[in-house]
């Protein structure tokens, strides 16, 4: 039997509109990834996860709801000063664990807002949505003191606000989450699409707004051709020109979403055939 899965990545509220524009684009062309047998998600990819799975939404709403330019969450950016501890965990760490040990300390002695306010936050951005649901999820999310991945689902007993709050927990900018008494960070601080949790799918579908990588951090296009390795078959996409420039500077101004959200459903264009052959039976 065929095994689907369907990866969506890391990339701010930019990003989220960009994957939902690159969906919807898709089904557009005929292609319905909702019939995923496994969905990843993290941060950006953990909140359109899970409304995408939820079945409460069509494509078209959610779209929708991205060009809504009425006043919502204001624009975020980490600071000079948090940039350049990123810059150097990244450069003095050769493995994801130890680059997330260190963005775990900076997140744990950071000051942020309060926790319980930024649950709120990601509580607002799903709706209706606060059950696990029947299609199987998975939401990524890194351990603040070990640096190590983990994946929450239905079956680990997290409520799924909590575990989308962990996904999208970015260091020194939004406080740790709590889960199960540990505390969480960004599931895409392991990596920008954590693709090698869809291992053991025939067929992968990979979208992701960040295609970075380096010596610590698998990029996407590394991930997707780890998977192609043992017989998979895979379509990554991530940004392109267009893509890129519509995203702006800040992948958390909300005002961004929309110009993402439409250049993400104009790129899906240059990819149905790829994804179609990918998806087929």
């Amino acid at each position: 039997m065929t095994r689907r899965a369907l990866v969506l990545g890391a990339g701010g509220l930019v990003g989220a509109g960009w994957e939902i524009g690159v969906l919807l684009g898709l089904a557009k062309s005929g292609i319905d990834l909702s019939t995923a047998d496994l969905i990843v998600g993290s941060s950006a990819g953990a909140v359109v996860g899970a409304l995408f799975a939820s079945g409460r939404f069509t494509l078209a709403e959610l779209y929708e709801g991205q060009l809504d330019d009425s006043p919502g969450e204001p624009a975020a950016r980490l600071g000079a000063g948090t940039i350049l501890r990123y810059t150097t965990a990244v450069l003095t760490s050769r493995t994801p664990e130890m680059y997330g040990r260190k963005l775990g300390r900076l997140a744990l002695g950071a000051a942020t807002v309060d926790e319980a306010a930024r649950r709120e936050t990601v509580a607002r951005r799903l709706g209706p949505v606060t059950r696990w649901p029947e299609r199987r999820l998975l939401i990524t999310a890194v351990d603040a003191s070990t640096g190590e991945l983990t994946a929450f689902d239905a079956a680990n007993g997290a409520p799924l606000v909590d575990a989308v709050t962990a996904s999208c927990a970015i260091p020194g900018l939004w406080p740790p989450a709590t889960v199960d008494g540990r505390r969480w960070i960004d599931g895409g601080v392991h990596s920008t699409a954590n693709a090698h949790l869809a291992a053991g799918h025939d067929r992968v579908v990979v979208i992701a707004p960040n295609a970075s990588g380096n010596k610590a951090i698998a990029s996407p296009a590394r991930q997707g051709a780890a998977l192609a390795g043992t017989g998979a078959r895979v379509e990554v996409i991530t940004p392109d020109a267009a893509s890129k420039q519509a995203f702006g500077r800040g992948a958390l101004d909300p005002s961004r979403r929309g110009p993402a959200a439409r250049a993400g459903r104009a790129q899906a264009a240059a990819h149905a055939e790829a994804v179609a052959a990918v998806w087929a039976q």
